[in-house]
């Protein structure tokens, strides 16, 4: 810790205000006199506030005891809860070693689990850490077996079924059991390292998700108390829906449009000015936030984008917090067919083609070996060159952990050498290709001309979905055969009694 000054202060509660009055970039290091857990005598704690590169601001902390040799060190986070909760999920197979020694942050809000052993670390049990899958492995064996020979004389029955669990649990740190190692984190400060960024990890799937209610409560967020109850929350529900108002959208709305193509002599130039319908109208209604869980209000409109399909645009703005967020869903039927959209991206104007591409699509730009999976980014609206730009900064806040000084160096100039060629493609000194996969057909990427059929450098393909795919989506449990019979039934009384 060389250029770190040592601050000794009395008690946690001064180290927090001293902490916070710092300056980020010459925090130094303090340390306060507390209880060892093991020998009651007092040890000493030491905390500094850092910062992982393009990760997170953390607090290490770190406890000896010179009485009986007692030590232990805890991460926790600085910075801000993310807006959703991540889902890691690692396939771990026998004969190995590399899949153990992956770095793992667990924020003390972050759940481990391995369904192979039925087995759950929940957050209370190891808190934040910085270590290995292996380190964390060992350390629940370390932990269940500090008092088994106690625990066998009290209850033998449970000490020998505990003494049978930790066989299959080292058999598992030891790389002779496959298992799944799952880390879970409502916070979204948890991470899982992967080797082969930016490329996909065959063996490491990572998957976002927003938060529950109880999960919100969990994280210390003030919660409306009905929404912990589903029937209230239903029936908050069923109330607010006649709370609907629709307000006119001005002169941008549909009905200006077709007042303005009415009132031109040339088809051609309105049809440009207005490639994409306003909406008639918006509808706003009651909501909460999604950060502070306070009441707050949504907007909500349908349009249509030529060549596209009808979609559905939906802004929340919360007056509380100041949180907001916007979304674009889909709207119809889902398509019978997956679509590929594969561009050409040959000059500068290019890059300004507007993007949108949704949760279920997968991005590829095969001159940099990059693929993201579907749900990497989310939803976005956006353009080819703001898609590039989110990417290399999702890239930085997820693996950018592996910056630290424990990396080493052909790792570093792996990234630096892959930062360099993604900031070369906006450059445009040579021609690239985008490619959005979306099994739901719900992205897509605007033409340059009039026309789409004139624009040669955008290709779209339409494709039979695989049974995985469907499964992934949960297409192929949905059985619409009771709504087609009670539909077709009504059709032939219909027909059958026809009114006078």
């Amino acid at each position: 810790m060389e250029g770190n000054k040592e601050k000794i202060v009395d008690d946690v509660g001064s180290v927090a205000e001293a902490i916070s009055a710092d300056d980020d970039n010459a925090a130094p290091l303090y340390q306060v006199e507390s209880l060892c857990m093991r020998c009651t005598q007092n040890g000493i704690t030491r905390f500094l506030l850092t910062s992982i590169p393009h990760f997170r601001k953390v607090l290490l902390s770190a406890f000896e005891c010179p009485h009986c040799g007692e030590r232990n060190n805890e991460v926790q986070f600085a910075g801000e809860i993310q807006p959703k909760g991540c889902h890691y999920r690692l396939e771990v197979q026998p004969g190995d070693p590399k899949l153990f020694s992956r770095q793992v942050v667990k924020s003390e809000s972050a759940t481990i689990k391995i369904p192979e052993l039925d087995f759950e670390i929940p957050p209370e049990a190891q808190r934040g850490s910085l270590s290995t899958v292996e380190g964390i492995l060992v350390r629940a064996i370390d932990g269940l077996q500090a008092l088994q020979e106690e625990r066998k004389k009290v209850d033998p029955q449970t000490g020998e079924a505990i003494d049978q669990f930790l066989l299959k649990l080292r058999a598992c740190a030891t790389g002779e059991s496959p298992f799944t190692f799952i880390l879970d984190d409502p916070a979204g400060n948890s991470f899982i390292e992967n080797p082969f960024a930016p490329s996909p990890d065959p063996s490491l799937s990572i998957k976002f998700y927003d938060r529950t209610p109880e999960q919100q409560a969990l994280l210390g967020y003030l919660v409306d108390p009905s929404q912990l109850n589903a029937d209230a929350a239903m029936e908050e529900t069923s109330n607010d829906v006649d709370q609907i108002r629709r307000q006119p959208h001005g002169s941008v709305g549909a009905a200006a449009g077709q007042k303005a193509i009415a009132q031109s002599n040339s088809a051609e130039i309105v049809e440009a000015l207005f490639r994409y319908s306003a909406p008639e109208e918006v509808m706003t209604f009651p909501s909460t936030c999604g950060a502070c869980a306070a009441r707050c209000e949504t907007r909500m409109f349908v349009t249509r984008i030529p060549y596209f399909q009808e979609v559905i645009v939906m802004a929340s703005t919360c007056d509380a917090c100041g949180y907001r967020n916007s979304e674009l869903k889909p709207g119809g039927a889902i398509p019978d067919k997956g679509k590929r959209i594969t561009l050409s991206v040959k000059n500068i104007n290019d890059l300004s083609r507007d993007v949108i591409k949704s949760d279920t699509a997968s991005v590829k730009v095969p001159e940099l070996d990059l693929e993201l999976a579907s749900g990497t980014l989310g939803g976005v609206v956006t353009t080819v060159e703001g898609l590039i730009t989110k990417i290399s900064e999702s890239l930085e806040r997820v693996h950018g952990f592996t910056f630290g000084d424990s990396l080493d160096e052909s790792k570093k100039n792996k990234w630096l050498d892959f930062k360099a060629r993604l900031n070369k493609i906006l450059s445009m000194t040579e021609p690239w290709t985008l490619i959005l996969d979306d099994a739901l057909a719900n992205s897509f990427i605007a033409p340059a001309t009039d026309d789409i059929k004139d624009d040669h450098q955008l290709i779209f393909e339409e494709y039979e979905r695989s049974w995985e795919q469907n499964e992934e989506l949960g297409l192929n449990d949905i059985d619409t055969s009771s709504a087609d019979a009670a539909y077709n039934s009504t059709g032939v009384t219909s027909n059958e009694n026809p009114q006078e």
